[in-house]
């Protein structure tokens, strides 16, 4: 049962991903630097083509990694109930996952505005698992 709940923990954030993506789109492929060919279409750095479907499998194998760490975390702390968990995942996504990509696009030189539109998901998306981890 409690791999189901990562599961629908990890699907949760990861719905929530792709609403705030695609509601954020444009402002995140230009604060990305995202060039884009004559078709609208996001190319990579070496003027192929994008559109793959690798980044989102990554995304979800990866949603589904936080939220068995997360659920182990939650756990092992003794948090049970649906409020606690979503103030830890609050708390996972502001305090440990959205200052680690801070740091990173910092040394890249990325635009500050990346690291907002990349942490509203990492905090909002930390809350829906936490959340949704102890809703069983």
């Amino acid at each position: 049962m409690e791999f189901l709940n990562v599961l629908v923990a990890a699907v949760a954030a990861f719905a929530f991903g792709a609403v705030w993506y695609i509601s954020m789109g444009k402002a995140w492929m230009a604060a990305a630097e995202v060039r884009l060919d004559e078709k609208g279409n996001p190319t990579r750095s070496d003027g192929t083509g994008g559109g793959s479907p690798v980044p989102y499998v990554v995304g979800l194998v990866a949603m589904v990694i936080v939220a068995g760490m997360m659920r182990h975390v939650l756990a092992s702390s003794g948090v049970t109930t649906v409020g606690g968990g979503a103030v830890a995942g609050l708390g996972i996504g502001a305090f440990l996952i959205t200052p680690w990509v801070a740091m990173n696009y910092g040394f890249a030189m990325r635009k500050p505005a990346l690291t907002i539109i990349d942490g509203v998901n990492s905090v909002v998306g930390c809350t829906i698992m936490g959340a949704v981890l102890n809703a069983f």
